[in-house]
C-alpha cells in the first residue's frame, strides 16, 4: 500500500500528534489532528502536509544520543497478514524507518482441518525470512514478535512456532485475545474522538475480532470490558462456504454472516447495555482498526489507489460505511475485484469483513466512524519504547484487562 509521506519522515503517533507523559496529545503543537468527513455531505478531507522535521527552521540540531538512534521493531503475524515496523525514539514520538507487509493467510484452511496448512506455512516463513533481513539491516537491538488467533487455534502451532525459530531466528510469541486487545487500543487510541462517556475501539482481523469498551482519562484509556469473538475475515468466510452465483444466494449469504457474528456479539452485548442506558447518553464514539476499515474508507473517498495519509485519522459518517458495505455484499466476485482498492487478494475476504463491521455498528450505533491505520505493531513499539526508559514516551501503558 502506497503512502504519500516516506516512511522516514513519518511520526507514528496518531497524524503526527505527541503523546507526552501525560499521555494527553500535545495540543500545543500545528501537527495534524484526525480529519473528519461532514456526516451530512460526506465530502472528502482536505490533504495535509506532512508536520516539520526536528532541525529545521534554523534551528541548531544536536546529536542523537544512544536512545534515539536506538531502533525497535514490532512483527504482527496474523491469520491473513505478516507485518513489520521498525522505528526510532525521536523526542515525544517516534520515526518509521522500515515497514514491511505482505498477505499470507497463515489461517487459509483452518476452519476445516484445524491445522496450519504446509503451503500457508511456507508463505508465512518466507515472508519472515524478509523481516528477519530487515531486522538484521537496520541493527536492531529490540524487538517483540507476536502471532495472533491462527496459531492459538492450531493443533500444530506450536510446531510452526519453533520451525520460525529454527529458520529465522525470529521469536514468536502466542499472545492471548485479551493481550492482542490491549496492543491494538494501545496503537490507535489517540485517534478517538474527543469527549466524555464510554466509546468502542474495534479490530477486525483476519482469525478473530476484538472489541474493546473504553473511557478516556487523562493517559491513556481505561478499559471497561472486552470481548473476543473467532470471526475475522478468513474464518467468517472458510466457515461460510463458497459464495452462490446469484444475487438471493448473496443475500441470503451475507445474511448467515452477519446471523454468525451478532450471536457472537450477544453476551457482550448484554454486558455494556447498561453503559448506553445510563442517561443522559452522551454522543456514542467508535474507533476501528483493521484492513476492512481502511479499504472501505478508500472506497467511499473514490480513491484509485490507497493513500495512508489521506485515511488514517478520517473520521466518517457511520452510514457511509453501511452504504459502501451494502454494495460490495451484492456485487459478484468479479465486480469486487474490479474495484480500485481491492483487487484479487481482498475480493473474497471483503465482503466478511463488511458483514462484522455492519454488526458492529448494531451493537455501538455511533453517528461517526474513526478509521486507524495502525493497531497492534505501534501498540508494541510503544511498549517496547516505554519499557526501555526513553523519556519522551508514555510509561504507564493500557491497563491490563480484568481476568473473566
Amino acid at each position: 500500500m502506497a503512502d504519500l509521506i516516506p516512511p522516514e519522515a513519518r511520526e507514528e503517533t496518531g497524524r503526527g500528534e505527541a503523546i507526552p507523559e501525560t499521555g494527553r496529545p500535545d495540543t500545543s503543537s500545528e501537527r495534524q489532528r484526525p480529519h473528519s468527513v461532514s456526516r451530512d455531505s460526506g465530502q472528502k478531507p482536505e490533504r495535509q502536509g506532512a508536520s516539520p522535521r526536528s532541525g529545521q527552521g534554523g534551528a541548531q540540531r544536536q546529536p542523537p544520543s544512544n536512545a534515539q538512534r536506538q531502533a525497535y521493531a514490532a512483527i504482527d503475524l496474523g491469520t491473513n497478514n505478516c507485518r513489520l515496523l521498525i522505528a526510532r525514539p525521536q523526542g515525544q514520538n517516534f520515526v518509521v524507518i522500515d515497514a514491511f507487509s505482505r498477505v499470507v493467510r497463515l489461517g487459509e484452511g483452518l476452519a476445516q482441518t484445524g491445522r496450519l496448512s504446509d503451503e500457508a506455512m511456507d508463505r508465512a516463513l518466507a515472508a519472515l525470512a524478509v523481516c528477519a533481513e530487515k531486522l538484521k539491516k537496520r541493527n536492531v537491538q529490540l524487538a517483540r514478535s507476536v502471532a495472533t488467533e491462527a496459531c492459538r487455534r492450531a493443533e500444530n502451532g506450536g510446531e510452526f512456532i519453533e520451525r520460525v525459530k529454527r529458520e529465522t531466528g525470529i521469536h514468536l510469541d502466542v499472545i492471548t485475545a485479551r493481550e492482542e486487545a490491549r496492543l491494538a487500543v494501545l496503537g490507535c487510541h489517540i485517534l478517538l474522538e474527543s469527549g466524555e462517556g464510554p466509546a468502542m475501539i474495534f479490530d477486525i482481523g483476519g482469525g478473530s475480532t476484538e472489541l474493546v469498551l473504553i473511557e478516556s482519562t487523562p493517559t491513556v484509556p481505561r478499559i471497561l470490558d472486552w470481548q473476543s469473538v473467532p470471526w475475522g475475515v478468513v474464518s467468517l468466510t472458510e466457515s461460510c462456504g463458497e459464495e452462490p452465483a446469484d444475487a438471493e444466494g448473496r443475500a441470503a449469504h451475507y445474511a448467515k454472516m452477519r446471523k454468525l457474528v451478532r450471536d457472537s456479539f450477544a453476551d457482550f452485548a448484554q454486558r455494556i447495555s447498561p453503559m448506553r442506558e445510563k442517561g443522559p447518553i452522551p454522543e456514542l464514539r467508535l474507533l476501528g482498526t483493521s484492513g476492512t476499515v481502511t479499504t472501505l474508507a478508500s472506497l467511499h473517498l473514490e480513491l484509485e489507489h490507497y493513500n495512508r495519509s489521506a485515511v488514517d485519522g478520517l473520521i466518517l459518517p457511520a452510514e457511509a460505511m453501511r452504504d459502501v458495505s451494502a454494495r460490495l455484499s451484492t456485487m459478484t466476485p468479479e465486480e469486487r475485484r474490479a474495484q480500485p482498492c481491492i483487487g484479487t487478494e481482498r475480493s473474497d475476504l471483503v465482503v466478511a469483513g463488511c458483514a462484522i463491521l455492519e454488526t458492529i455498528l448494531d451493537l455501538w450505533p455511533a453517528d461517526r466512524l474513526g478509521v486507524a491505520d495502525r493497531g497492534i505493531r505501534e501498540g508494541i513499539l510503544r511498549s517496547l519504547m516505554a519499557a526501555g526508559g526513553h523519556p519522551g514516551h508514555v510509561r504507564r501503558v493500557v491497563e491490563h484487562l480484568d481476568q473473566r
